[in-house]
């Protein structure tokens, strides 16, 4: 085998005949392609209902097509001119890509509200496939950031420029070239399959999972009771990856996630059934709703039970997701990647796409269920004619008071929870997991769970007892975000005297 060097990898694969060959047919391909688009688009303006839609999604899908076609026309031909300017430009298109899709997911539903139900559903997907998919990038970015600056250290620094933003994409780039590796003596179908089955119930979280009281893709009578057994289902396609492997360190890693599963999921059950009693509904867009009167209204403030039930259902989503220190599935020290071990490329990257879409979903799960959903912590009645008033007031009315944003903003907050502990904790044993889950958290629930029954019984909503017992509770989750706060705020300002000389500027910007 001949040697292969770095120049071979940077060289340009198209030949001097391949490449004007290669440039006409991606430029024609692209023509066509756009003049298509254009046509439909005509001929969409002569149609109506679900002719129209039909026409117009089409023609979307050609002219996208076709853009893609006429891009690839440019990179071939000016490759090295198209690499200094992503290079420069690197951040502001990415943003632009950001805001694209934003666009394409979001402003139909706004423009168009009386579309056919196909078409809500299928904008429904593409905002949640752009969502996950930008999300997962970014948060696996910033888990290094996190995990750096926790050891005293830079991460990421230097792909695309500004503290290495465009790692992620780098790595995704990558793993999409990589040979898919079949295990010997595995078994290839139930291989193939695990990572589509721990990844396809992980994107569809997002389809009932509600940003807002109008952001949400179905609104569902049942939509909690839906979001729960999609989180359960994840846990076949990690079964199924870790039986399929053939490989006994992958085998290991499956069989803890089935012990985790019979161990967490009856404490998270029990926790889930408290925001359910004082709601007493599963549509998740009106226990969102129930919390719009100001933080001292959001669940986990009513009484100390809905306090603890938020704080056992927190640990629980711990387990549920495979975070430290309830990571035994993958647990990289032990067992290699575990279930993980044997795969590669795309299907890899499918099942950490998954484990960063349950992590936000987990964490905005945790908001809509305790922590005030999509509201701010300023009363909703503030604003109130804001709401109503002006496209801009409109506006400002979802930014400071209740919108997605917002409930973007708690889901990230609790996901960086969940990375703060991994890289805190250390990893305890799978009995000690059993242990904590079925002879601690699960007595506390069901206690927890019988006296918030006779709460609701005894103790009348507006009494003495239930505004003072809701006031200490208030208090005490605000002298918590406070402290939080400012241990952040100090260790920011003090963070070189914190760790004497191991922090040092090694590259700008950091």
């Amino acid at each position: 085998m001949a040697e292969f060097t770095t120049e071979d990898a940077l060289r340009s694969r198209w030949s001097a005949a391949a490449r004007p060959r290669a440039v006409r047919w991606f430029s024609g391909l692209g023509v066509v392609f756009v003049l298509g688009a254009a046509a439909l688009g005509l001929l969409a303006t002569r149609l109506t209902g679900m002719s129209y839609a039909v026409a117009l999604a089409v023609a979307v899908v050609l002219l996208l097509t076709g853009g893609s076609c006429l891009g690839a026309a440019v990179v071939v031909q000016y490759p090295r001119a198209v690499g200094r300017l992503l290079q420069r430009l690197g951040l502001p298109l990415f943003l632009l890509a950001v805001a694209a899709i934003i666009v394409v997911a979001w402003a139909p539903v706004l423009l168009w509200p009386d579309k056919p139900l196909i078409v809500r559903d299928v904008l429904a997907v593409v905002g949640a496939v752009g969502f996950v998919s930008l999300f997962a990038s970014f948060a696996i970015w910033w888990e290094r950031k996190v995990a750096g600056r926790i050891q005293s250290r830079l991460g990421p620094m230097r792909v695309g420029g500004w503290h290495g933003w465009a790692q992620s994409i780098a790595d995704g780039l990558k793993l999409f070239q990589k040979e898919d590796i079949l295990p010997g003596g595995g078994d290839a179908v139930l291989f193939r399959m695990a990572a589509y089955v721990t990844f396809v119930p992980a994107l569809s979280l997002f389809i009932a999972l509600p940003f807002s009281a109008a952001w949400v893709g179905r609104d569902l009578d049942v939509g909690l009771l839906l979001i729960v057994a999609l989180f359960g289902l994840g846990v076949i396609g990690v079964l199924l990856g870790g039986w399929a492997s053939n490989n006994k360190w992958s085998m290991y890693g499956a069989m803890r996630e089935a012990c985790q599963v019979i161990s967490y999921e009856i404490p998270l059950g029990f926790s889930l059934l408290i925001p359910i009693m004082v709601a007493g509904t599963l549509r998740l867009t009106t226990i969102g709703e129930l919390q719009a009167g100001g933080f001292w209204t959001w669940l986990a403030f009513r009484n100390p039970f809905t306090l603890i039930a938020a704080l056992t259902f927190l640990i629980a989503t711990l387990a549920s997701c495979k975070r430290a220190p309830f990571d035994l599935p993958e647990a990289e020290s032990e067992l290699v990647a575990g279930y993980m071990t044997e795969y590669s490329g795309f299907r890899w990257a499918l099942f950490m796409f998954a484990e960063y879409a349950e992590m936000f979903a987990a964490g905005a799960l945790t908001a809509i269920l305790f922590f005030g959903a999509w509201h701010s912590p300023l009363p909703a009645a503030w604003g109130a004619a804001w709401a109503t008033g002006p496209l801009w007031q409109q506006a400002l009315h979802g930014v400071v008071f209740s919108g997605p944003l917002w409930l973007i903003f708690k889901g990230i907050f609790f996901v960086y929870v969940q990375i703060w502990l991994r890289w805190t904790l250390p990893r305890i044993r799978l009995d000690q997991v059993m242990h904590a889950c079925v002879q601690f958290m699960l007595p506390v629930t069901m206690v927890v769970l019988l006296a918030q029954t006779f709460w609701q019984l005894l103790v009348p909503a507006g009494s003495v007892l239930a505004v003072a017992l809701n006031l200490a509770c208030t208090v005490l989750g605000a002298l918590v975000a406070l402290g939080i706060a400012s241990i952040a705020v100090y260790g920011l300002r003090y963070r070189r005297r914190l760790v004497g000389t191991l922090v040092v500027d090694h590259l700008p910007g950091s």
